[in-house]
């Protein structure tokens, strides 16, 4: 497991933008997910687990883990673009390896190669119970850098 006291910081303008980026996400606020890392390159969301977020089952919900995992990776390449410009995913891929059973789940994007245009990242999301964490969703994605919306 990574010691995640050791986890580079992005700057502290850097970790303000994206943070504020991550705040006007409807979808986040409604599901309960917090931003816990902003690295160059890197974010990390925790949702935790309640019961609206799971299916019939009582593991985490596959719309619940992948939503998490796209924001974690869009966070994740917001801290490489350039202020005033924004992030849209044009696509992602997800395997689900097993189901997510936990006190919460963790979503974690890496920035695999930053373009002008187009950016791909890693993401993983981890279920953490009683303190272990297990890898159940693995998945890539391409962002799109764009302009800001005016107004936001």
């Amino acid at each position: 497991m990574e010691d995640r006291t050791r986890q580079e910081q992005a700057s502290p303008e850097v970790r303000a933008r994206v943070r504020a980026d991550f705040e006007r996400q409807g979808l986040m606020r409604h599901l309960g997910a917090r931003l816990t890392h902003i690295g160059p390159g890197s974010a990390h969301i925790v949702l935790p687990g309640r019961p609206e977020v799971t299916q019939q089952h009582g593991y985490f919900h596959a719309g619940a883990t992948s939503a998490v995992a796209d924001s974690a990776g869009g966070c994740a390449a917001l801290t490489l673009f350039p202020e005033g410009t924004s992030v849209l995913s044009v696509e992602y891929k997800i395997n689900l390896l097993a189901p997510a059973v936990g006190d919460h789940v963790e979503a974690v994007g890496t920035v695999l190669r930053a373009g002008r245009t187009l950016t791909v990242c890693r993401l993983e999301v981890f279920a953490v119970r009683d303190g272990e964490r297990s890898l159940v969703v693995s998945g890539q994605q391409t962002l799109i850098r764009v302009g800001e919306r005016p107004g936001r």
